[in-house]
């Protein structure tokens, strides 16, 4: 049996990955692919109770040190119980957000962690997409978007505005840092017009 392939969409809150994670994942359906489409922080039982933790409550609820921590508790059960299983009976794997939101949001926009996500990812996860599209959107514009939304997931946007400025910066460099497996997708416009746009760069 082949092996599956694996696909994450990065990119700041507000701009577009859950909505564009299932559209993506039912365009590889249509084409005869299964698919398994997931999440982080989540994607398996006991990881959606830690995403609770994680993107509920006040911003400042944990330091960037702790949350690197429970993210990757979280990832190393996700990839255990969803993503590895998945991948290993040849089934194609979307996920809507995986370890390069813990480089960027933990190791850049809040602190600067890198080496400690970085040495955690290898000894606990050992694990990298095949495919990142990465989300581009004005923060400001993606701010108004997520906050809108309602609900009580919305730990990261209320560190406001100048956060999410950081973030983007830290996606761009990421993509420029891994370049054979990053393409950056503007995710300016209406959802039809996006996702032709992920289509061609996952083809791609």
């Amino acid at each position: 049996m082949s092996q599956g392939r694996f696909i994450t969409l990065e990119g700041i809150d507000g701009s577009g990955k859950s909505t564009q994670a299932g559209r993506l994942a039912e365009h590889f359906r249509n084409g005869g692919i299964e698919v398994v489409e997931t999440r982080e922080p989540g994607g398996a039982p006991g990881t959606e109770r830690i995403r609770k933790l994680l993107v509920e409550g006040e911003p400042e609820a944990w330091s960037a040190e702790t949350e690197i921590l429970l993210f990757t508790a979280a990832r190393r059960d996700h990839v255990e119980r969803t993503i590895a299983p998945a991948l290993a009976r040849g089934a194609w794997v979307v996920s809507d957000r995986f370890a390069d939101s813990t480089r960027v949001y933990q190791g850049a926009a809040r602190a600067a962690l890198r080496p400690m996500v970085d040495d955690l990812h290898a000894l606990a996860i050992g694990l990298e997409p095949d495919c990142t599209l990465i989300l581009d959107i004005d923060p400001n514009t993606a701010l108004g978007r997520g906050l809108a939304r309602g609900g009580t997931e919305d730990r990261f946007e209320r560190f406001g505005a100048d956060f999410q400025a950081r973030l983007r910066h830290g996606f761009l460099d990421l993509a420029e840092e891994y370049p054979d497996r990053c393409r950056v997708v503007d995710a300016t416009g209406d959802p039809e017009t996006v996702i032709a746009r992920l289509k061609e760069a996952a083809e791609r």
